[in-house]
């Protein structure tokens, strides 16, 4: 079977179980090769353990002779050998075996050193000597062992070693068998394994590839405790994650194309910008330029007159400076290009500072203004730009102040912030005109901001700052008048 990229693809499930299979038939045959080459020495020494324990048994039986022969011959039919005891002279013995003498004379040629048949000494002692030799006469290798016991009576113990041979052979081949079936028996346990373990990733590789083609419906519903579980939760987690993503994705190309039509707009938005800022100029312009033709025509031929004639020119060079220097800083706010500088100041001071530079404006225009706060507020912000802000609000408010001609500046703490707000007296702003307060050239009462040379920029620069310092701004309407409002970050007292 190939996969998506055309590899040929494999079962995780046949690899682990060919490794299991082969790591346990290469364990089984490292344990049949050491015990091949290691039983039949291991058995030897196991007899010679065997024989010391009956040398030493033997050996205590020559206290009691009266239970001697019954107990020799309990050893011997126990342990599987043949015991021959003899006195000093090699006359009188004892044997377990029929043919007790022709082991009294093996053990007369071992110790006169007349037999010759001794294949390997293993053990010697004062005492004793353990030896494998060979019986010619029915070809059979023996471990013997002899010597002398406390009481000066020479003794022979013999086991043939055939018998060792043959049970490692049998083991071996019952080994074989046994790790016939052990084999057998771990391909089908490994097997039912692999299939309980490999089936969760098999889901598991499911739902990843569903996920590739995005759809996370697909969920790991398996209850395992493990790893394998932890891994599935966590795909499932991932899997969710992955959906956010793609959403918030999705939700951001939306974003962008909104972008684009804003983009498109922005560019309408320049061209009426010019369109606006031409109509704003061209009175100005058309009046200095008339009023310029009549003096240079001598239309004004008195004195007064030719003052009123400089005084218009003059004033409407005045406005055309105000709205030039406004839509450079108005510019300079939109575009980044003028640096906010966040510093602490007081905000009572500034506002203190305001009011008091505007006292002749609020005199001619007959309007009181009211600030009742001592106590120094502190803030973030750029200090020349909010004073701009509230002298724009000042000013604002004290054109438009009607009725009983009030002004009130009141300082609130809401949460984090502080919001200053700016109330006057007079009509409230139309419904349809208050959400557009804040554009640029937009006037509610053109014929008044006319006449005290409003260009409808001050509340854009307002905007523009309070975006600068990433707080809000805004207005709301009240039965007797109009309040404009902003915020700014609190940041404790001196």
């Amino acid at each position: 079977m190939m996969d998506t990229e055309g590899r040929k693809r494999t079962s995780m499930r046949g690899e682990l179980s060919v490794i299991l299979v082969g790591v346990m038939v290469c364990a089984l045959l490292l344990i049949g090769i050491v015990t091949y080459f290691g039983l039949e020495p291991f058995y030897k020494q196991n007899k010679i353990r065997k024989l010391i324990s009956t040398y030493n048994k033997i050996d205590a039986l020559t206290e009691d002779y009266e239970d001697f022969s019954s107990e020799l011959y309990e050893i011997a039919e126990k342990d599987n050998i043949r015991i021959t005891v003899t006195d000093e002279l090699f006359e009188s013995f004892e044997s377990t075996g029929h043919d007790g003498e022709r082991y009294v004379m093996r053990l007369f040629g071992y110790w006169s050193g007349l037999y010759r048949n001794v294949i390997d000494v293993m053990v010697q002692t004062d005492n004793y000597t353990i030896q494998q030799t060979e019986d010619q006469q029915v070809n059979v290798n023996y471990l013997e062992m002899w010597g002398k016991l406390s009481d000066g009576d020479w003794f022979l113990i013999a086991t043939p070693l055939e018998s060792m041979t043959q049970a490692a052979r049998l083991s071996m081949v019952f080994y074989v068998i046994v790790g016939l079936l052990a084999i057998l028996g771990c391909v089908v346990g490994i097997s039912a394994i692999m299939k309980r373990y490999t089936r969760p990733i098999a889901l598991l590789t499911e739902q990843s590839k569903r996920m590739a083609d995005l759809d996370f419906d697909a969920r790991y519903t398996g209850d395992e405790t493990n790893e394998i579980g932890e891994l599935g939760h966590s795909i499932n987690k991932l899997s969710d994650e992955l959906e956010h993503t793609i959403s918030e994705l999705k939700s951001a190309n939306v974003e962008l194309m909104r972008d684009n039509e804003r983009k498109t707009k922005v560019d309408e938005m320049r061209k009426e910008f010019l369109n606006n800022v031409s109509h704003e100029l061209k009175t100005p312009i058309a009046l200095i330029q008339g009023y310029a033709e009549g003096l240079k025509d001598n239309v004004a031929e008195d004195a007064e007159s030719r003052e009123f004639y400089c005084d218009v020119i003059i004033d409407e060079a005045a406005k055309m400076n105000t709205m030039v220097r406004n839509l450079l800083t108005l510019n300079q706010l939109e575009f980044g290009n003028d640096q906010t500088a966040m510093d602490r100041f007081d905000l009572v001071q500034l506002i203190t500072g305001v009011l008091a530079g505007m006292k002749i404006m609020l005199e001619e225009a007959g309007v009181k203004a009211s600030f009742d706060a001592r106590e120094p507020v502190y803030v973030w912000g750029d200090e020349f730009q909010i004073e701009e802000v509230v002298t724009n609000y000042m000013t604002n408010a004290i054109h438009h102040a009607g009725g009983e001609k009030r002004i009130e500046i009141r300082l609130d703490r809401m949460g984090n912030n502080v919001r200053t707000t700016v109330f006057n007296t007079g009509a409230p702003i139309p419904e349809e005109d208050i959400s557009h307060v804040f554009e640029k050239f937009y006037k509610v009462d053109k014929a008044r901001t006319r006449e005290y040379g409003g260009s409808g920029i001050g509340l854009s620069i307002v905007k523009a700052i309070m975006e600068a310092h990433h707080q809000v701004c805004g207005v709301r309407n009240y039965e007797n008048g109009v309040a404009f409002w902003f915020t700014l970050e609190h940041c404790g007292d001196a």
